[in-house]
């Protein structure tokens, strides 16, 4: 029963993703990143619970990690970039660059070396909703705008790791603390009436010290993966 229970959980982020697809629809923008807030903290806690419960062993015909994957990427890369194009984040004729982007982020999902047992993401780890995030809250031009994100769907193809920060011991106080820090800036950053845009530079300190320290650990900490 519990086993079930640790999938119930789970599968709560698709109820968030119903919930943020609802509020995109009713032309409230910003109540679409809190449920994909709430939807990040699901994802970062079902996996204690998960083994906590035992589900390998009581649930041995039902995937929790397909379920995770199928979850995450709803969340993580389709209603980020159904929001892209809604808020006209990209003019409309970059239409087919956030077909792209999905393409990508389905092919980084299905990829076997899409996370490792030793802790790291493989390629840009479809964190698209960081990447709406800013683009809205930052009132990003055009250019900057299509730039960012057809880089980012390039990396995903790229097969530098990406510390996977729930299972990976490395700097966890950093990546743990940092990032509770961060999402409790963010939050804040969705409900302040008009917040001052350095508060929002000062929330990118720990996304640019993310990739920062992952693209350290895997050039020059890491041993070098076949085609890295």
């Amino acid at each position: 029963m519990l086993a079930w229970l640790a999938h119930a959980y789970t599968g709560l982020g698709l109820v968030c993703a119903l919930l943020a697809l609802r509020a995109l629809g009713g032309g409230r923008p910003t109540e679409v990143f809190f449920w994909l807030a709430v939807a990040f903290v699901v994802d970062a806690t079902d996996g204690a619970l998960a083994r906590r419960a035992r589900v390998d062993l009581h649930t041995p015909h039902f995937s929790g990690r397909k379920l995770d994957d199928i979850i995450d990427y709803v969340n993580f890369t389709f209603v980020p970039v159904l929001f892209m194009h809604q808020q006209g984040l990209l003019p409309e004729a970059w239409l087919p660059l956030l077909a792209f982007v999905l393409l990508a982020s389905a092919y980084g999902f299905c990829s076997d070396a899409a996370k490792t047992d030793d802790g790291y993401f493989t390629g840009f780890p479809s964190y698209w909703n960081v990447v709406a995030f800013y683009l809205y809250f930052l009132e990003a031009p055009a250019p900057v705008a299509v730039t960012l994100v057809a880089v980012l769907a390039l990396m995903t193809f790229w097969p530098v790791r990406y510390l996977y920060p729930t299972r990976n011991p490395r700097c966890r106080l950093i990546s743990l603390g940092g990032g509770a820090l961060w999402g409790v800036l963010c939050l804040w950053l969705l409900w302040a009436p008009s917040p001052a845009r350095h508060w929002i530079y000062l929330s990118m300190l720990y996304p640019a010290w993310y990739l920062g320290y992952s693209f350290y650990l895997h050039f020059f900490r890491l041993p070098r993966a076949a085609g890295a």
